[in-house]
């Protein structure tokens, strides 16, 4: 639990005040498009080293590979300060593809610290805790610009973010960077009833490009492709289309707590059925799945009501939205509740989709090594969504477009998701043995063998 914890700590302060950022809308800009193609160079590297993360983080250790990984967050906030002074975005989207490395690496160790190391009984559990801790750093990131630009008022011109804002988040990153210096190998971790987290094998970078490759030749993770996909393509049009769109600065804030805050409530009562043994494993998912596709298709039908009442946002054609009445102020509430309310459920319905994938993809092994190449595979599979959707905005593409395009990846995505869940074994093995060739491997006691 406490290496979990110390985890959920360090994406509590990086991807965290990362996700706060992104969440106001162009991180924090007026015009999204910087911040649009920032973000597109994040996810192609993403993508990349998504794949190679987990064998990146079995050949290097934990501890190194997320505290530098870490920084890269601290840096693409920095960049933003720049960008304030200069009015030229070359710097930070040069930060993009270096935090994509970051990124890939961070979240592979991430999966395989959450997936590895409960009980399979406790998986939905330590996935909720995770889950809680790192969103309140959307939270706490969301109060930082809801405070600071609180006395602007809601006039309907739309203001950048100031640098204190973006120095307070650079501070928090490279906090969270040096937090990874605490956790302890995974060979010396036990799990709470006295079992280890793992046989510990030796590896190197032969056997595990072998085994990336073996990723691409395995049917459940190819399933699991179209779910990947689907599972951060959202972010883009949830973020700017329409927090970004909608509403003033200090809403936008106010928006980004209530959105991740909504995800600490939904990751914590979801963990509640993926860890309900009253019915089987496969009953779980089967039933965790249908809510995420009902509750999907409610929030993008309710979204799409919305949308159809406005074109576009404050950019650099516009100096305000069209939708009826200009941006939305938290203190209109009569204007406000509802689209305020509908991004809240926004941030449950992606708490909800979130878990479930983790919790599908743990029930496929228990091996920390396989399960850090799979979740490295996830999130190399999401990041190439997000960077399709990211730049679908950057281009301007109108926003029921993009709407449409993410109702429809979610409904594609759900035939196949339903069909790997409707296969979950009762239990999973404990490790992947190796394959019956010449590989070199350094076993327990150091000396080179060959298996």
């Amino acid at each position: 639990m406490t290496q979990v914890v110390i985890m959920s700590f360090v994406c509590f302060l990086c991807p965290g005040m990362f996700n706060a950022l992104n969440a106001m809308g162009g991180a924090g800009q007026v015009d999204r498009t910087v911040s649009n193609n920032t973000n597109t160079g994040i996810y192609c590297t993403f993508i990349i080293f998504g794949v190679m993360g987990g064998a990146i983080v079995n050949l290097l250790g934990i501890r190194w590979t997320i505290c530098l990984s870490g920084l890269t967050y601290s840096l693409y906030s920095s960049s933003y300060i720049f960008y304030n002074h200069t009015d030229n975005g070359a710097f930070s989207m040069a930060t993009g593809p270096i935090l994509g490395i970051g990124a890939g690496i961070l979240w592979s160790a991430q999966g395989m610290i959450m997936m590895s190391y409960p009980n399979e009984s406790q998986k939905g559990r330590y996935i909720s805790i995770f889950w809680v801790i790192f969103n309140l750093g959307g939270v706490i990131g969301g109060i930082v610009p809801f405070v600071v630009n609180y006395d602007l008022g809601k006039g309907n011109v739309a203001v950048p973010l100031p640098d204190s804002s973006y120095a307070v988040f650079v501070v928090l990153q490279a906090m969270g960077a040096l937090c990874a210096l605490l956790l302890a190998p995974p060979e010396k971790v036990v799990r709470s009833d006295g079992s280890h987290v793992v046989w510990m094998r030796y590896t190197n970078v032969r056997y595990e490009a072998v085994e990336i490759l073996k990723l691409f030749k395995n049917p459940w993770i190819m399933l699991l492709i179209p779910m990947s996909v689907a599972s951060n393509f959202f972010y883009s049009y949830q973020f700017g289309p329409y927090n970004g769109v909608l509403f003033t600065l200090r809403t936008r804030g106010l928006n980004s707590m209530l959105y991740w805050g909504s995800q600490m409530a939904a990751a914590y009562a979801v963990s509640f059925l993926h860890d309900r043994e009253y019915f089987t494993r496969r009953q779980r998912g089967l039933i965790s799945i249908a809510i995420v596709a009902v509750l999907a298709n409610v929030m993008w039908a309710c979204t799409l009501v919305v949308q159809l009442r406005y074109t576009h946002g404050p950019d650099n054609r516009h100096e305000t939205t069209d939708y009826p009445g200009g941006l939305i102020d938290f203190t209109e509430t009569s204007r406000a509740s509802g689209p305020m309310l509908l991004y809240c459920f926004m941030g449950a319905v992606d708490a909800h989709f979130q878990s479930f994938a983790y919790w599908l993809i743990g029930t496929m092994t228990n091996d920390s090594q396989m399960l850090a190449r799979y979740a490295g595979f996830y999130k190399g599979m999401q990041s190439l969504g997000a960077t399709i959707a990211w730049q679908l905005d950057a281009q301007a593409v109108p926003l029921l477009n993009q709407l449409i395009g993410n109702w429809a990846l979610l409904n594609f995505a759900l035939p196949f998701t339903i069909f790997v869940t409707a296969r979950i074994k009762k239990h999973s093995d404990d490790t992947i043995e190796p394959p019956a060739d010449d590989w070199l491997i350094q076993s327990d006691d150091h000396k080179i063998r060959y298996l």
